[in-house]
């Protein structure tokens, strides 16, 4: 379902549709869905963190200027309620890419972690609100099909293009979620030690894996417990983890200080929420980011 604001717009003229993304995905979707009939611009600069960004009046303009704008949810983006107030376009189409996706990672089942007594608990992130839905490939075909749609609303000469595109990518993201189920279905361990802000809830509910991190929730502004980063310690050593992952952009101390103590391997996993200058320069993908994430995690699960 697309949550749409200032409906009523003209159509586009072919090949010219102007498009500005708040977040990674949906940026890397807009381009391949919409090839040599977008131009596709992605708000955050490179490296800036996405939870701890926040819109210049440049970005204001950019947006006006353009014809949709994709955004990831109120819950990703609080900041994107204002901005719209702010807006005086009154043809923009302003696209929540998640629809009607259920964030509470925690509905299904409760991620759950084992201390090193062998009592198993439900992980202090599960009843939290996860906006990080592109993680599981199979919610990303939600933030591909919005996209499309919205494409099509506002260039209907180019439809069958756009399908076209989207059926491609969809095959390619369908053919991910196979990898890694294949990757991932026998691992020494199922747990993920994480040394960040966690954002992977909706992936490892879709996998199979349990979690533990030491912070509580997804705000960047959060700081782990003494008493938690402690806990999650001694489970890595009584558990003989050998890896504890790190997210992309911010420097990882306390996966670093968890890694000095227990003598575990630092890996990122990375939540594709932006990429470094280096890895736009190098063309990086959602594909390819959750391709290298499927690798690290292999390696650090002991997977066969």
């Amino acid at each position: 379902m697309l949550v749409l604001a200032f409906t009523a717009r003209a159509v586009a003229s072919p090949g010219d549709l102007s498009v500005v993304t708040s977040f990674f995905p949906a940026y890397d979707f807009a381009r391949q869905i919409g090839g040599d009939k977008v131009e596709a611009r992605l708000l955050l600069p490179p490296g800036v963190e996405a939870h701890a960004f926040a819109p210049t009046p440049r970005d204001m303009v950019r947006i006006n200027g353009a014809d949709i704008f994709f955004h990831g949810g109120l819950i990703m983006e609080p900041w994107v309620n204002d901005l719209i107030q702010g807006l005086d376009h009154d043809e923009l189409l302003v696209i929540d890419t998640s629809g009607e996706l259920d964030h509470h990672s925690g509905n299904e089942k409760p991620l759950l972690y084992h201390d090193e007594y062998g009592h198993e608990y439900e992980n202090n992130l599960s009843h939290h609100a996860d906006p990080h839905f592109w993680l599981d490939p199979v919610k990303a075909l939600v933030l591909v099909d919005n996209i499309l749609a919205a494409l099509v609303r506002s260039d209907p000469p180019n439809a069958d293009y756009y399908q076209e595109q989207a059926g491609i990518l969809r095959h390619k993201i369908e053919a991910l979620d196979q990898d890694i189920k294949h990757g991932l279905a026998d691992c020494r361990s199922r747990t993920i030690v994480s040394g960040g802000h966690f954002a992977f809830g909706h992936f490892c509910r879709r996998y199979n894996l349990e979690v533990l991190s030491a912070y509580k929730g997804f705000s960047p502004d959060a700081a782990p417990s003494p008493r938690d980063l402690t806990h999650l310690i001694r489970f890595m050593k009584k558990a003989g983890s050998r890896a504890v992952f790190h997210e992309e952009l911010l420097q990882p101390k306390i996966a670093r200080i968890i890694a000095e103590e227990t003598g575990a391997e630092l890996l990122l996993l990375h939540g594709a929420h932006n990429l470094s200058k280096d890895e736009r320069k190098r063309g990086e993908t959602y594909l390819s980011i959750m391709a290298a994430n499927l690798k690290r995690l292999q390696q650090g699960l002991q997977c066969q």
